[in-house]
């Protein structure tokens, strides 16, 4: 075990004795790991991190957004608001 390795092992330990890790939200729950396989193995602790702090890449924004946009074509009464919603999804999936 290296230096760094034995000095983060005892503040763990002191902070842990101290209380600081009790009442943590979520505690005594498992976790919820998702499949990020096919993300690359460099970029997988900054898309954890982002997707915990609840930002989403653009491209699943997209996706989520023209999901809901064709959902409500169904609900659509005129054509023109139709046309409107069709081409807003056709704008969105050029974007993708």
């Amino acid at each position: 075990m290296s230096l760094i390795d034995k000095l983060v092992e005892q503040k763990l330990l002191a902070a842990i004795a101290r209380g600081d890790f009790d009442n943590l939200q979520g505690q005594g729950k498992p976790l919820v790991l998702s499949d990020d396989s096919a993300v690359p193995e460099e970029l997988r602790a900054g898309y954890r991190i982002l997707k915990n702090a609840g930002f989403i890449p653009a491209e699943l924004a997209h996706r989520k957004e023209i999901k809901r946009l064709e959902a409500l074509l169904q609900y659509v009464k005129t054509d023109s608001e139709k046309k409107a919603l069709l081409l807003k999804v056709s704008l969105i999936k050029s974007q993708l």
